[in-house]
């Protein structure tokens, strides 16, 4: 999936509108009793960290949205890319005030999403030839950005939400009284156009779930022998995920196993943001 085909122009102004109403509300009333309206300066946005970029796009949207006459004067990194420690992201003219008033949301912005991204391609370099999978463990109202910045770092998007994909879960199981019964009742109610997954615990629910021929089995919180020896029973009957408690430090192993997939759910939970700064460099120009 491109990545400019995840954000859409509705989702990129919402998300502008709250982090600017929430920030500003009736006014810096700090920036508008110091500096005058309608004169205007550069600034350049500076990575602290080296960093995969994401939600630059958002974060030119937004300053945009505070003065439609900002002038993007150098963008050497897109989304996706590499950006090294102390390396200069972007630099624009916008009016004074507004990039004072715009400064705070929008680094916020850029290093929420580019801490995803940039954590996500960590776990993708340990997880090969294994594909990183995110989760629905994203924060609410936000999920569609954290998604698109998992892209940006080089994973892949699992199900968007309950709606697009049948993933049977350990309570769903409990709930209709097995694995069995759960996957009769979605091909009665579904037939056989969506594809069915199914989370299992033990070797004996794997077999089961063989048994029902679905398309896809979760091997959760599994210890690496008993993820090797299902990997030898499912023996390409089906695709195979793994999910459950994986760290860094786990992929090691698991990149060796056969599996299909690792689902994290720590890449849009527990990425840290990274350090991103803004300075602007040249003085005040004369009003416009």
């Amino acid at each position: 999936m491109m990545l400019n085909k995840l954000l859409t122009h509705d989702d990129i102004e919402k998300l502008i509108n709250t982090a600017l109403n929430e920030d500003i509300q009736r006014g810096d009333i700090t920036t508008l009793n110091i500096i005058s309206k309608g004169q205007s300066s550069v600034a350049e946005i500076i990575a602290k960290d080296s960093l995969i970029l994401s939600g630059l796009e958002v974060f030119k949207a937004l300053f945009l949205k505070l003065d439609s006459e900002t002038i993007f004067l150098s963008e050497p990194f897109h989304d996706g890319d590499s950006v090294g420690e102390g390396s200069v992201i972007i630099k624009f003219r916008s009016e004074c005030t507004k990039l004072l008033e715009g400064e705070r949301s929008g680094l916020n912005i850029l290093q929420w999403l580019s801490g995803i991204a940039t954590l996500t391609q960590q776990f993708v370099a340990k997880a090969n030839p294994v594909t990183v999978l995110d989760t629905r463990k994203t924060t609410p109202g936000l999920r569609v950005f954290e998604k698109y910045a998992v892209c940006c770092g080089g994973g892949s998007n699992h199900r968007f939400g309950l709606y697009d994909a049948v993933m049977i879960k350990d309570n769903h199981i409990k709930a209709s009284g097995g694995i069995s019964p759960a996957v009769e009742r979605i091909r009665k109610a579904l037939g056989n156009k969506n594809k069915i997954e199914v989370e299992t615990k033990n070797l004996s629910e794997v077999q089961e779930a063989l048994d029902q021929k679905v398309d896809i089995i979760m091997l959760d919180n599994m210890s690496i022998d008993d993820i090797y020896k299902s990997v030898k029973l499912i023996d390409g009957k089906a695709k195979i995920e793994i999910s459950g408690g994986i760290n860094l430090k786990s992929l090691d192993e698991i990149s060796k196993t056969g599996a299909d997939f690792v689902s994290i759910g720590a890449l849009t939970h527990s990425a840290p943001a990274v350090d991103i700064s803004m300075n602007i460099i040249s003085p005040l120009d004369k009003e416009r």
